[in-house]
């Protein structure tokens, strides 16, 4: 151990990864903040650096040892935690400098791997130094991730998150909307909800009811729900799967309470490979729930996932897929060519797909999803939406509306008088002119 006292301290931190792995990283810095470190932006200025790894698919693996080297060759001294920190060994043998290894969601381990290998002795009260009340954020100030559980009960065949962040563990109702309600009043305009399978949230309690503002709460998904849509801010769910039960969260966004807006990894539309990737949904089942749903909240906007080139996809099983998203008329849509991951069982599977067919099928599949996205995005022209504000600059402003979750989903593209007035995180209407494969334009009201 490092016995020398620094009258105080620098950390780099670097994070990868996806947005669960990026609240780790929030909490993290939180305390490091707390305890008297100084967060800064660059490997020179940093007495250590932390990087918390993705390690879901290989490209991500090789990312994180990528940054790791970086890391080291920057700076020297280097931590490493999250997803990929499951695999020592294989950190350790292409990084063996690294001073510590440890999994995800190992907050105090991280926190003590600094503390040992550069100490200080400033003297602290986390009650009045500068750490602002809702801890430290990655994001802007005006939106922020709120993670809800930890874990996954699910084994789909193409993914190893279950090994490497445990089974599902959801975080008690009261303390998540403490978290809220202090984001909401420190600025928050937006609460992104986010975990690995947000519907599932409290099956591991037995829904155990929690108290917040004197009142109960039930420690489901619906009952969560309905608290945040107490707050003043949008709520957005990600990471939904679709069973029954999401149906009674409809109301809630007919209400206005909840963004009418559902992110759900559907993954694909062949019974056939849903079933090799142990899926937990059936295609038809999920066609005629969407139906309900749209007649239900016509406003509903859709995200999804998918994958191409699973072993085993054969052609009819793609143009299953194909006639599932035409059919689905999905708003927002991302695909991803199959990877192996190492430990995961689809390894295992027979008939795997050349890269020439997983590359020719991913541009079909995007070349009818660009087509339905275009039509999707029409009927918004000469509406009136609400949008928030994500940047301005001297040709208007940057922002998105209901149907748009930062950084994977389209934008708002304000101009005209007012526009390069408006203000970060504001709310304010538009009338929308224009619309383009992803994108909105509007002018000010």
């Amino acid at each position: 151990m490092n016995s020398s006292f620094a009258a105080s301290a620098r950390v780099g931190f670097v994070s990868l990864g996806c947005p669960k792995a990026l609240v780790d990283s929030e909490r993290i810095m939180t305390q490091l903040r707390l305890d008297g470190y100084e967060l800064v932006a660059s490997y020179e200025d940093a007495d250590i650096v932390v990087v918390n790894t993705c390690g879901f698919i290989d490209s991500a693996k090789a990312e994180s040892l990528e940054t790791i080297g970086e890391a080291l060759n920057e700076n020297g001294k280097v931590i490493v935690t999250g997803c990929l920190g499951v695999h020592e060994d294989d950190i350790r043998r292409a990084h063996p400098n690294v001073l510590s290894v440890t999994g995800p969601q190992q907050y105090e381990a991280v926190v003590g791997a600094v503390r040992e290998h550069v100490p200080i002795d400033t003297p602290h009260d986390p009650l009045t130094d500068l750490v602002p009340p809702q801890g430290v954020k990655l994001t802007p100030r005006h939106y922020a991730y709120l993670k809800i559980s930890e874990g996954c009960n699910h084994k789909c065949s193409f993914c190893i998150i279950p090994s490497m962040r445990g089974r599902l563990a959801s975080r008690p109702v009261d303390e998540v909307l403490r978290e809220a309600e202090r984001l909401v009043a420190n600025g928050v305009r937006e609460l992104l909800v986010i975990s690995q399978d947000t519907s599932a949230y409290g099956i591991d309690t037995k829904y155990r009811t929690g108290f917040w503002q004197g009142r109960p709460v039930k420690a489901d998904m619906l009952g969560l729900a309905a608290a945040l849509g107490s707050l003043d801010a949008w709520v957005r769910l990600h990471y939904v799967y679709p069973y029954p039960h999401v149906d009674n969260v409809m109301p809630l966004m007919r209400d206005g309470l909840v963004l009418p807006y559902l992110d759900i990894p559907f993954q694909h539309g062949s019974p056939q490979v849903l079933k090799a990737m142990r899926r937990p949904a059936h295609a038809e089942n999920v066609l005629e729930r969407i139906a309900r749903w749209r007649s239900e909240v016509p406003e509903l906007a859709l995200r999804s996932t998918f994958i191409v080139g699973f072993p085993g996809e054969t052609d009819h099983d793609f143009e299953i897929l194909l006639d599932f998203i035409d059919a689905a008329e999905l708003d927002r849509v991302g695909c991803f060519q199959y990877s192996p991951v190492a430990g995961a069982a689809a390894n295992d599977l027979p008939d795997p797909i050349p890269d020439a067919d997983k590359q020719a099928r991913w541009d079909a599949f995007m070349q009818l999803q660009q087509q339905i996205s275009t039509h999707r995005l029409e009927r918004y022209r000469g509406r009136t939406l609400e949008v928030l504000v994500d940047a301005v600059d001297a040709d208007g402003a940057v922002a998105r509306s209901y149907a748009d979750a930062p950084e994977i989903d389209g934008l708002v593209y304000v101009r005209g008088p007012g526009s390069t007035s408006l203000t970060v995180g504001e709310f304010c209407a538009v009338t929308i002119s224009d619309s383009d494969e992803y994108d909105l334009f509007a002018t000010t009201v």
